[in-house]
């Protein structure tokens, strides 16, 4: 810096100096000792000028400024400084005009200079005031700039193009979750400050992995952006959408005036979203569940913003998801008691408290045990965990899977020890959640475990969930639909959970050899006194009979129910009435193969205070 301003005074100087001996010299023509500092002015590879302070018209100028400029002397002497340069990016249009008006007594300056080509370079002007004579000049000097300045310009985009990839997401285009750091405490204080709302919230597809898993990344990519697109085209342009990462996005409402405007920007938002997305020629529909917190009613951080939406979204998917909900406080309760049930969850499933109990599956005119459904029991210091308490949980934590692979080899082991006995061993019936067959080779584990306890593999039988059986029926490369086909390649039966509750694609019961169809109970419990169960019941098992598939009612409770299922000519039943889950230990005397003594099970009374302590 100090090279650059003694260079600048060295070369003010010189302009003065050259301006008096050019001056001189024109005048009297004569003085020799002038002539080195004419020369200096003349052969400058600068561009050197003189301007009357007064009027601001070029009084002369040196040959490097007549060949940059592409104007000749005399024309050039008689054009206004504001003709030739004219104002440089990021300064006033009249900047080098109003600087020199203001007659000071050094400048240095950057400008466009404007060539008669069309040719427009960047200079840097530095001068200073010159009494000479009668006259009021200024003395002043040019730089060419314009390769310095196309360098800061290049670095700049550069810098700017980092800081866009720094602070989007590649994907969707989007802004990424730095982008919010950045941006969302500058909003919430704009919004406290003028004493208005503001609204976060927050989106997350439901059951994208399963998209991804079945349908493949690309396809996942695609529809993430088409997501994007939507959700940006819903909202204003003042309002904040973001891309937190995987199929999570943010929306930020700015200024939220009404008291409706969150809930419809949320419906609509759930609305659009729930329109299909053709890709590759086949719909595809991605719902969201949607968290809403409002600031400063739920919070005035972004942290606390943040994280009262994410519990909010968590309920939508407990409520069903393709929904919104408003924080509200007991939803905090609720998240903590859900992140305890995990926490817990994973210890025992390390320290081997999770357990099965045994339901018998009997034939009702024979009264005999024909099958056994193994039911997961996680056992705490006070009392048994109900599994719809956990089981969706180690589904959305991945749990599931370790846990599933414990009910096999319990399972498996439980039958080696029952036949090791003398027992009369029957078919275990296992759950086996979609999950399982997205995220492993579950046939591959399950054929490892048979050949380990030397069990045939008929005397397992997987049930199914409908969703699990046909929700990605078609779609190529699904591995569930692999693990299916595998399955009964092994040799497992196959039978379909809570029939009748979901998709009941009917025309691939046979494609599949289902070998039984477990009617929901949500079906039995009122069959005696709602006709349309009943006609649900009798449709099922006249339906099941001609595919020679078998049929088992769950949740058997009356005598009363247990007889009209006779009548119907259902053969298999499963319920408190019978007999409750019962612990390994204690299954021996449903494998003796004799008939169920259905009186000793107990009453009906005994049977339903059994379903509430279970």
């Amino acid at each position: 810096m100090i090279v650059i301003v003694l260079g600048s005074v060295a070369l003010i100087l010189a302009i003065g100096l050259g301006v008096v001996s050019v001056l001189w010299l024109r005048r009297t023509r004569c003085a020799v000792d002038c002539r080195a500092h004419l020369a200096t002015f003349m052969q400058s590879p600068n561009g050197m000028l003189l301007v009357d302070r007064a009027t601001l018209r070029v009084v002369d100028a040196n040959p490097a400024l007549v060949r940059s400029v592409g104007i000749p002397l005399a024309e050039l002497c008689a054009m206004p400084i504001g003709a030739i340069f004219g104002s440089a990016e990021g300064l006033g249009a009249d900047s080098l005009t109003t600087q020199l008006s203001e007659s000071p007594s050094r400048l240095l300056v950057e400008a466009a200079q404007h060539c008669r080509s069309g040719r427009q370079l960047y200079v840097e002007i530095s001068g200073h005031r010159l009494e000479l004579l009668d006259r009021s000049l200024f003395a002043l000097s040019t730089r060419d700039i314009t390769l310095r300045r196309k360098m800061q310009a290049q670095q700049l985009e550069r810098q700017q193009y980092l800081n866009h990839l720094a602070h989007h997401d590649q994907l969707t285009g989007l802004p990424n979750r730095l982008y919010l750091a950045a941006h969302l405490p500058k909003a919430i204080e704009d919004a406290r400050r003028v004493a208005g709302t503001l609204a976060v919230l927050f989106l997350d597809l439901d059951r994208f992995k399963h998209i991804n898993d079945s349908r493949g990344h690309d396809t996942g990519d695609r529809l993430l952006q088409e997501v994007a697109r939507r959700i940006r085209a819903s909202v204003r342009d003042e309002d904040m959408v973001v891309r937190m990462g995987g199929d999570e996005f943010i929306v930020v409402l700015r200024d939220v005036t009404a008291a409706g405007q969150i809930g419809e920007t949320a419906a609509r938002l759930a609305e659009t979203l729930n329109a299909p997305v053709i890709i590759d020629g086949r719909p595809l529909v991605a719902t969201a569940s949607i968290g809403v917190s409002v600031c400063p009613r739920d919070g005035i951080t972004m942290g606390e913003l943040l994280r009262q939406s994410d519990t909010a979204m968590y309920q939508a998917k407990d409520r069903g998801r393709n929904t919104f909900q408003q924080f509200t406080p007991g939803m905090e309760r609720k998240l903590k008691e859900r992140v305890a049930i995990e926490n817990g969850l994973r210890r025992a499933l390390a320290d081997r408290r999770l357990h099965l109990h045994y339901q018998p599956i009997v034939d009702i005119t024979t009264r005999r045990v024909v099958a056994l459904e193994a039911l997961l029991r996680w056992k705490t210091q006070h009392a048994f965990i109900r599994p719809s308490r956990f089981i969706a949980i180690a589904e959305e934590t991945g749990l599931i899977v370790p846990i599933g692979e414990f009910v096999v080899q319990q399972a498996l082991e439980d039958l080696r020890r029952w036949r090791n006995a003398g027992a009369a061993i029957v078919p275990i019936s296992l759950n086996v959640s979609a999950v399982q067959l997205q995220r492993t080779d579950f046939p591959a584990m399950l054929a490892r475990l048979l050949r380990r306890y030397a069990i045939e593999a008929g005397m397992l039988q997987i049930e199914l969930t409908e969703s699990a059986m046909f929700e990605r029926h078609g779609r190529k490369g699904d591995p569930a639909q692999d693990a299916i086909g595998h399955l009964r390649e092994l040799g497992t039966r196959i039978a379909i959970d809570d029939f009748g509750t979901g998709y009941s694609s009917l025309s691939y019961l046979k494609r599949w050899r289902v070998d039984a169809l477990k009617i929901d109970r949500g079906f039995i419990r009122d069959l005696i006194t709602d006709m349309g169960d009943l006609a649900i019941v009798e449709a099922i098992v006249a339906m099941a009979r001609h595919l020679n598939i078998e049929v088992i009612a769950e949740g058997v409770e009356s005598w009363q129910q247990l007889e009209k299922l006779r009548e119907l000519g259902c053969d298999l039943v499963q319920g408190f009435l019978l007999a409750k889950p019962t612990p390994a230990d204690a299954c021996r005397r449903f494998l003796d193969g004799g008939p169920l003594d259905l009186v000793a099970q107990g009453s009906l009374t005994d049977s339903l205070e059994a379903v509430q302590s279970a």
